[in-house]
Formats: structure tokens, C-alpha cells, sequence
């Protein structure tokens, strides 16, 4: 690996040389760095997944020598639409940030579907490169925003939706969600790398238990700490099966390096119906919900949580444009759901009683992050 400058914005953060991290800045090195020191797998960690279809056509129709993942993010001085952190060869003195950072993605079709029309076009610079996860997705920039566009079965975005909405009801930090078409579509919660996303990855490792993440999320505010515990109950309540280290994070101010808050909670789209209809729907008890409940007891904060109402679950199922297909069990998928999402929170409360304060929905509408 040659030797290069990290950088956030202009600002020289560390000297990488013979793979060795040499911090200019420690205070604002990326926090998996600050943790590990290991450029090579952070690098690496910012790479297009190499096992979806799309990003195989993209490094084809870029020309792309070496498809590796150390090569594919720096033929882009790793820079992505999130953060503020790139790199560029330690003698290079002509390049700024505004030379590397994304005006524009030409390649947005074809990593969202395949699209034969933009196979074979002229290579340029996109953040497709460093726009991670397994399903197929791209960034497009609309009206001066960037936004995650994202593809998947009716049952999968018909989940991630209600799931946000679900959400924005219960008043929690979500990550704006919208209908595009036969897709779905996410607002960067960056607003343009105005703070650094970081993966939890870089402060938890590959950490699945709760309390031990707990733990590890103390010293930074007992803000965090409880937005965590809030993140957890969310995911207990619509069975997001699927959270982990790359999936929730915190915000970061780029030019200090202070953690601000929790990231807004984001990618639901293996929750609630996603992969079929739960055979314990009428007494959920799971992994989930059992793991929340130990986190919650363990925390012993008083913690406010609005109860959702079968109204307001049959108004947000109502509004989802997309329909989820019945099973040979399930004729009405939609009810299936609410209903489900009613047992699960009746199962919380009753679990919680002494640790948690159930509350009444507010009227109003969150402002979403």
C-alpha cells in the first residue's frame, strides 16, 4: 500500500506510511482508527460490497485494473457522501477536497439496477464506490440533496416505510424515509458531510450484546445512552432482526472531532414482515425482545416511550403504497402487521413496567433528522 495523507476536509489528520498510522490530528482520526490503528481494514471498510451483482458491472464499466477492495476505494481517495475523510498521496500538494467530493453520480442507474443504457458509458468519479451494504442501492442527487435510493421485494419496502413512520410517531431520532417509484429513498442525515457519520464499528468492534455495547457508549454522553436504549426498543418492537456495527453510528463535528449524538436510526428493511410472517405472532417472545428487556433492567433509567394506538398503525399502513404479498396463513397482510406490532409493544410493557414509562402519542408530527 503506498504511502498518503489522511485528511478530513483540508486539514491534514495522519501520515500513513508503510501501512503505519502516524497521527497529526488524534482527536479527529476516524474512531475505528483511534481504536484499532489498522488503516488497511478501515480503508477496506469503506468499499462497495463486491458480492452485489451491480457493483461488479460498476467496477466493469469504470475500467477498473484491480477490483479489490483497497484498490476500488482509492480510486476515489476513499472519500464518501457521509464524512469529511479522504486520502491522497503524501506528495501530492495540488489536490483539495473540493476536487475529491461528490458533485455528481453518473452511475446511479446502473448500481441501483443494472440499467443496460448506463453500462459503457465514460468513467467518472461516483460514490457508488464507497456506498456499502449487501442490497442494491445508489446515491442521486435531487434538488441540491443527496439521497439514498434503494431497491427491494414489496415486502421489504413495505416494512423499512411503515417502520420509519412507525418511528416518527413514537417520537425518535429516525432517518427520513420516502416512497420513489417502485423504490425507496433516504435523506442523507448528513446534509452533505455538515457532521461526520461514523459506524459503530469504530467504537464497538463486531460487539453484539447490548449491555456491553452499553457500556462502551457511556463515556460519550448519557444522551447517546439513552437513544441507544430507545434504538434497542425499536428494534424489539418491529424485529429488526438485522442491526449491527455498520447499520447505527454516531454524528461527529468534523472540524473538532466531538461526538455529538447518536445517528438517526436508519435501515429497518429486515423488520416486521420482511422475511415472512412470525409463527409466535400471538405471544411474541424472542431474542429481541428477551435482549431489550435484560438492557433496560440493566440501565435502570426511567425512560419514556409513547404508546403507539391501532389507529395510528392503521392510518400508517393505509398510507404505504406498497403491498406485501399473503401467504396460505396470512390473506391480510397489512392487518397481520399492525396487529403483530400491537403484541409486540403489549409484550415490552409488560416486561418493563418497573424500568420504563409508557406513555400517550403526542398529537403533533416530528420533525424528521
Amino acid at each position: 500500500m503506498q504511502d498518503f495523507m489522511l485528511m478530513s476536509k483540508d486539514t491534514q489528520i495522519a501520515r500513513i506510511q508503510n501501512s503505519a498510522v502516524e497521527p497529526l490530528m488524534p482527536e479527529r482520526l476516524p474512531l475505528f482508527l483511534q481504536r484499532t490503528g489498522d488503516i488497511r481494514a478501515w480503508l477496506e471498510g469503506r468499499a462497495i460490497d463486491s458480492h452485489r451483482t451491480n457493483s461488479r458491472l460498476l467496477k466493469r464499466t469504470l475500467r477498473l485494473e484491480q477490483k479489490d477492495d483497497l484498490s476500488t476505494v482509492l480510486s476515489v481517495n476513499a472519500a464518501t457522501i457521509t464524512d469529511n475523510f479522504w486520502v491522497k498521496p503524501i506528495d501530492d500538494a495540488a489536490t483539495r477536497y473540493a476536487d475529491v467530493r461528490f458533485q455528481v453520480n453518473r452511475f446511479d442507474n446502473l448500481a441501483l439496477t443494472g440499467d443496460v443504457n448506463s453500462f459503457g458509458q465514460p468513467p467518472s468519479r461516483t460514490p457508488e464506490l464507497t456506498n456499502i451494504g449487501s442490497f442494491e442501492k445508489c446515491w442521486r442527487r435531487q434538488e441540491g440533496e443527496w439521497w439514498m435510493v434503494k431497491a427491494g421485494k414489496p415486502e421489504e419496502l413495505f416494512s423499512e416505510l411503515l417502520a420509519y413512520r412507525l418511528g416518527v410517531l413514537l417520537g425518535f431520532p429516525m432517518a427520513r424515509y420516502e416512497p420513489d417509484g417502485a423504490f425507496i429513498r433516504s435523506l442523507d442525515f448528513t446534509r452533505g458531510a455538515a457532521v461526520d457519520f461514523e459506524p459503530a464499528i469504530g467504537i464497538i468492534g463486531g460487539e453484539s450484546d447490548y449491555i456491553k455495547i452499553y457500556e462502551k457508549l457511556k463515556p460519550f454522553s448519557s444522551a447517546i445512552c439513552e437513544d441507544y436504549l430507545r434504538m434497542c426498543y425499536f428494534d424489539a418492537l418491529i424485529l429488526n432482526m438485522d442491526r449491527h456495527e455498520h447499520n447505527f453510528g454516531v454524528l461527529r463535528d468534523s472540524d473538532t472531532g466531538q461526538v455529538i449524538s447518536l445517528a438517526p436510526f436508519f435501515d429497518h428493511n429486515i423488520a416486521l414482515i420482511a422475511r415472512g410472517y412470525p409463527n409466535n405472532a400471538d405471544t411474541p417472545n424472542d431474542l429481541l425482545i428477551t435482549d431489550f428487556t435484560a438492557l433496560a433492567h440493566y440501565a435502570g433509567l426511567r425512560l419514556e416511550i409513547r404508546r403507539l394506538k391501532q389507529a395510528a398503525i392503521d392510518t400508517a399502513v393505509r398510507m404505504n403504497p406498497f403491498v406485501p404479498p399473503p401467504s396460505e396463513t396470512v390473506a391480510n397482510p397489512s392487518a397481520f402487521a399492525r396487529d403483530y406490532i400491537l403484541r409486540r409493544q403489549e409484550r415490552l410493557e409488560e416486561l418493563n413496567r418497573d424500568v420504563l414509562s409508557f406513555a400517550k402519542p403526542a398529537l403533533h408530527r416530528e420533525k424528521e433528522r
